[in-house]
C-alpha cells in the first residue's frame, strides 16, 4: 500500500483546482511561495502555449497540514484558483440553469475531438454535451499534480535527491546535448522549449511555428532525471512493487503521454546484451550505491524494478494535442450527423510543460518509494533511517554472512 497518496479535483474552467496529499512526514520545512508557486510557474511556460497561460497566474493556497512553516504529518490540502472562472460563471455554474438562459451561454459542445477523451467520456458517463467530459479531462488538472509534486520534491531535496527535466525532441527535431549540466533545470528553463541543444531548440521553435500556421499541433519527448537516489528503492518480489512499473504508470497517466521508456528503453531491444547492460565496478565514492559503480547507465538507474544508485532516467513521449484549428471530421452527438470536431482554446505544443509535470510525477513516486523503504512519521526519523542504511552499505563488506 502506498505511503504517499494524492488526489486532485476541479474542472478546467471551474472555480478552482484542489489537491489532497497524504503521507508527508511531520517536520518538513515547507513554504508555498518558495517551494510550490515556482513549480506552478514553470508548468505554465514554454514556446507554443496558448492564450490560457496569459490569463492564469497560478498560485497555491495551503488549507491544511502545515503550521508555522512545517508539515504536521496530517493531510495537506491545497487550492489553486482559476482566474478565468469569472468568464465561465454561467457555463460552469453548479446550479441548474434558469429556463430563460440563452443555450449558447452554457457553451455546449456536441462534436467530440479525435484523440481526446470527449467521445469515450460521453459514452461512458452517458452525456450528450462533451463539456461535461472535457472540463475534467483537460490537462489543466496537472497544475494540482505539480503542486503535490512540489511538496514531494521538497521532501526529496531534504534527503539529498534532486529532480530535473529537459526536452529531447519536438516533432521531427531531436536534440543532441553534449552532457547534462549539474543544475539541469536552470539550464533547461533558460530555453523557450527547455532544450539543452541551442541549434535544435531553434529548429523546434520553427516546427511549432509551422504547425501553428497550418492549424495543427506537434508533440515530442521529454526526459526526467533524478540524482542522489539510493540503491534499494522498489522491489522485484511482487509486480506492483516494481519501481519501473510504478514510474511508467505515473508518467502514462499524464494527459497525451503515449509512451514511456527507462534508460535507453526501446533502443535496447535492437542491441545485443553486451551493448545494453551496465558493467559493475568498485567505486567507494558511490556511498548510496553501496560502493558500486557502473561504467554506463543504459538501464536508467533501475534493475529488476529496484534502483541501482545511479541517476534515474525516464522519458515520456507526448502525442500532439488533440484540439486542432484545422478541424478533423467528427459526429454530432445530438443527431448523428457528420461535422467537424469542436475547437477549444488550446496549445500548439506543450512538451516543455509536460516535462515539468513529469518531474512532479517522478517526485511523487520516488518520495513514496523512499517512505516505503525507510518509513518514519517525522523527517528526523526518515533521515535517520536513510543515513543508517547508507552507513550499513559501507560496513557490510564482501565477506560471507
Amino acid at each position: 500500500m502506498p505511503r504517499l497518496t494524492f488526489h486532485t479535483a476541479g474542472e478546467s474552467h471551474g472555480k478552482a483546482l484542489t489537491a489532497l496529499l497524504e503521507g508527508v512526514p511531520a517536520g518538513l520545512e515547507l513554504d508555498a511561495q518558495r517551494d510550490v508557486d515556482p513549480q506552478l510557474k514553470r508548468r505554465q511556460g514554454g514556446y507554443g502555449r496558448g492564450r490560457r497561460m496569459q490569463i492564469e497566474s497560478d498560485q497555491v493556497e495551503v488549507l491544511s497540514g502545515v503550521r508555522l512553516g512545517e508539515t504536521l504529518g496530517s493531510p495537506i490540502s491545497m487550492l489553486i484558483r482559476n482566474r478565468d472562472w469569472e468568464n465561465w460563471t454561467t457555463a460552469m455554474a453548479h446550479e441548474a440553469p434558469d429556463a430563460d438562459v440563452n443555450p449558447k451561454a452554457l457553451r455546449p459542445h456536441y462534436l467530440p475531438r479525435p484523440g481526446h477523451a470527449d467521445l469515450v467520456g460521453a459514452l461512458k458517463y452517458d452525456r450528450r454535451d462533451v463539456r461535461d467530459v472535457l472540463e475534467r479531462a483537460s490537462a489543466r488538472e496537472t497544475a494540482a499534480r505539480v503542486a503535490c509534486g512540489a511538496v514531494a520534491r521538497r521532501l526529496l531535496d531534504a534527503l539529498g535527491v534532486s529532480i530535473g527535466s529537459h526536452v529531447v525532441s519536438i516533432g521531427s527535431v531531436t536534440a543532441e546535448p553534449s552532457a547534462l549540466p549539474y543544475d539541469l533545470n536552470a539550464a533547461a528553463d533558460a530555453s523557450p522549449v527547455r532544450c539543452l541543444d541551442g541549434d535544435a531548440a531553434e529548429r523546434m521553435m520553427g516546427e511549432i511555428d509551422d504547425a501553428a500556421e497550418r492549424g495543427d499541433t506537434v508533440g515530442g519527448v521529454f526526459e526526467v532525471v533524478a540524482t542522489g537516489v539510493p540503491v534499494g528503492l522498489g522491489s522485484y518480489v511482487s509486480w506492483d512493487r516494481r519501481l519501473d512499473g510504478r514510474l511508467a504508470g505515473a508518467l502514462m497517466s499524464i494527459q497525451a503521454v503515449k509512451g514511456v521508456e527507462l534508460g535507453i528503453g526501446f533502443e535496447g531491444a535492437g542491441r545485443r546484451g553486451s551493448g545494453v547492460h551496465d558493467p559493475i565496478v568498485r567505486d567507494d565514492a558511490q556511498r548510496r550505491a553501496g560502493g558500486m559503480g557502473r561504467t554506463s547507465n543504459r538501464a536508467g538507474g533501475l534493475e529488476g524494478g529496484v534502483t541501482t544508485g545511479q541517476p534515474l532516467v525516464v522519458r515520456g513521449a507526448m502525442k500532439p494535442i488533440s484540439t486542432l484549428r484545422s478541424r478533423l471530421p467528427s459526429v454530432d452527438l445530438r443527431d448523428g450527423s457528420p461535422g467537424d470536431a469542436a475547437v477549444e482554446r488550446s496549445d500548439v505544443c506543450a512538451v516543455p510543460a509536460a516535462g515539468v509535470v513529469g518531474e512532479a510525477m517522478v517526485a511523487l513516486v520516488l518520495a513514496d518509494a523512499i517512505l516505503e523503504k525507510f518509513g518514519g512519521d517525522s523527517m528526523v526519523e526518515v533521515r535517520r533511517n536513510l543515513e543508517s542504511f547508507v552507513a550499513h552499505l559501507a560496513e557490510r563488506g564482501f565477506g560471507e554472512r
